[in-house]
């Protein structure tokens, strides 16, 4: 089974960027992950925080296939310890997908047709982290949950 992060937008601070791509470099030991980054929308100066979801909306539907299974990282989606995460992973890897694909939306979160897309909604706090952020902990997650079923000495409970 193949993963894909599918991102809004580019990150700026160069820190997150280096952490992400460690997290990322990480990953493909265990399984073949893609990040992918959705340019950030040009000419929003005179949108609405609601057209702005609706146009990135649409760009990230796009990148979706119909066989993909969409979990979307939602502050009001299902939580998770680690431990149970890595259950989910591996729940995901045995139901037989093609592609697991989470997404993260932009600034102003997701647009009503990728609620619709969503098979899932999975939520890494209740608390409210920058979407550029959220990146490296869906990240590391994802590495923390690949070296719980691998036993691995990464996680410590």
């Amino acid at each position: 089974m193949k993963i894909k992060l599918l991102v809004v937008g580019k990150t700026k601070d160069s820190l997150l960027v280096q952490l992400t791509d460690d997290y990322v470099k990480r990953l493909t030991h265990y399984t073949n992950f893609e990040f992918q980054m959705i340019p950030d929308l040009k000419k929003v100066k005179n949108l609405s925080k609601s057209e702005i979801k609706e146009k990135e909306g649409i760009l990230l539907v796009n990148q979706v296939d119909n066989t993909d299974w969409v979990v979307i990282l939602d502050e009001k989606g299902k939580e998770y310890t680690s431990t149970q995460f890595s259950n989910f992973l591996q729940k995901k890897m045995n139901a037989g997908h093609k592609q697991l694909v989470f997404i993260i939306g932009g600034a102003y979160g997701f647009s009503d047709a990728v609620y619709q897309r969503a098979n899932e909604k999975v939520s890494l706090s209740k608390m409210t982290f920058s979407h550029q952020m959220i990146r490296l902990f869906a990240v590391e997650q994802i590495y923390r949950g690949f070296t719980i079923l691998k036993n691995e000495p990464y996680h410590h409970e």
